[in-house]
């Protein structure tokens, strides 16, 4: 990062571009928490150039109605949807993704994953750390894949953090006991929204104003005093060396692009499905979420630096009138981001850098239910995968007739997460102490091969 002054640095303070940091959410008390990420920044950068971003589908898709349709079963199993061939002979698909069945040869499927627990939260746990969850599901006793990135790697852009949440932390996703250095980074706000946005309250402690930061020297100082009252509500985790470090990455021209999503050519934003007048309460009812903005965010981050994002695609519940759901909303609004990232990271020379994940906690019933719709499923469920190492075109595993269970080369979440660290250069075998004892990075799992 180029050496800026002491004037530069309170000129950026007093006059940011607010409009980009709406867009990043990077206001707010989890701005100033970067401070802590920045620890790991000592170490150096290690490992490889490439990044990862994980498509977290919250609430378990289903594979019957996406990735694994299954046309010969019957009638209250196959479900509504018919299935359609694809770019590559001998693979098909649900005939509501007809984008993604075209550009079939650009990515795969893993279609024999499967775990024990059919909660949400535990299965968060399972997908994002490897290990089964304590007794909360929702905290995380073991590091989530982010954070494990953050520490053996640290950042790979030192203005950027090398772990991203977009909007916000999900169960499963927190550090553990790798401590706050390398928690993700919450965006907070939501680049899904579209039009006003609640501005995260952000002040500085009371008794310090920018005219009293005058240079790097009290400028330690003056946030050591920030710290000690804003501690008292909150506002700030830590305040230290690497606390200025910090509003030098929030501050920066690096960040401010990296977040500025109005950069971004409309007709870009348009193939990834960016609505301006998108509702969120009417697309909450209907079952359509908006990811484009997103996705357009993730891919800004792993072009500018970040190691690992991780985007909050959710709520794929579909317990009730779920076909209804699946067809009005949540499957053409994914066939047509998923199918605009992939194009848009090949079209920039990413792909083969960027391993994109797509999956949720589980997968849903084969039976459906008597409300149309499908029941949270573990036993088998799909995950698919592009770029990076991972040829396109190829599916992994196999299930039974009915979708029920695994029929061949069965796959876990362990095994998803080692592919994960390997396009990433993490050191699965190592261990960090908790308690007093080694855990060790993933209890199990090895690279899912047969992907490359």
């Amino acid at each position: 990062m180029p050496a800026r002054t002491c004037r530069d640095f309170r000129s950026s303070l007093a006059h940011p571009d607010r409009r980009s940091f709406v867009k990043a959410g990077i206001l707010g008390t989890a701005g100033l928490s970067l401070g802590g990420l920045l620890k790991a920044q000592e170490r150096g950068s290690r490992g490889s150039v490439n990044n990862v971003i994980i498509l977290w589908m919250r609430g378990g898709p289903s594979h019957h109605d996406m990735w694994d349709p299954k046309p010969d079963a019957p009638v209250e199993v196959r479900g509504e949807f018919g299935v359609t061939n694809t770019s590559v002979p001998g693979i098909r698909l649900s005939d509501m993704l007809p984008q993604s069945a075209k550009m079939m040869h650009k990515w795969s499927i893993v279609r024999s994953l499967h775990h024990h627990d059919a909660g949400h939260s535990a299965g968060d746990q399972i997908c994002f750390t490897g290990y089964n969850p304590g007794p909360d599901p929702g905290e995380n006793i073991y590091p989530s894949v982010g954070s494990v990135v953050s520490k053996q790697l640290g950042h790979l852009n030192p203005s950027m953090p090398p772990y991203v949440m977009i909007p916000r932390l999900l169960p499963g996703a927190n550090s553990a006991y790798l401590g706050v250095a390398h928690k993700p980074f919450e965006t907070q706000a939501d680049p899904a929204n579209v039009g006003p946005f609640k501005l995260p309250n952000f002040q500085l402690a009371s008794g310090v104003t920018l005219d009293q930061v005058g240079d790097r020297k009290t400028l330690l100082r003056d946030f050591d005093r920030m710290r000690r009252d804003a501690d008292r509500t909150g506002q700030i985790e830590a305040a230290d060396k690497f606390q200025a470090k910090a509003w030098e990455i929030l501050t920066s021209e690096a960040a401010r692009d990296a977040f500025d999503l109005d950069k971004e050519p409309m007709k870009l934003r348009e193939r990834y499905g960016f609505m301006p007048a998108y509702d969120p309460k009417a697309a909450n009812r209907c079952g359509a979420p908006n990811w484009a903005q997103r996705m357009i965010l993730a891919r800004r981050l792993v072009e500018a630096g970040v190691r690992l994002v991780t985007v909050d695609c959710r709520w794929w519940d579909t317990h009730v009138k779920g076909f209804e759901s699946l067809r009005d909303g949540f499957l053409p609004r994914w066939d047509q981001a998923f199918t605009a990232l992939i194009d848009d990271l090949d079209a920039r020379g990413l792909l083969e850098t960027t391993l994109v994940l797509a999956w949720g906690e589980f997968g849903r019933t084969p039976k459906v239910n008597n409300d149309a719709g499908r029941d949270h499923y573990p036993n088998v469920f799909s995950g698919v995968l592009a770029g990076g190492p991972v040829k396109g075109g190829r599916v992994v595993g196999e299930s039974d007739a009915i979708g029920a269970f695994p029929k061949t080369n069965p796959k876990t979440p362990q095994d998803v997460l080692a592919t994960v660290h390997k396009h990433l250069g993490v050191d699965t075998e190592a261990s960090y102490m908790s308690n007093g004892r080694p855990i060790a990075v993933l209890p199990s799992g090895r690279s899912i091969e047969e992907l490359f």
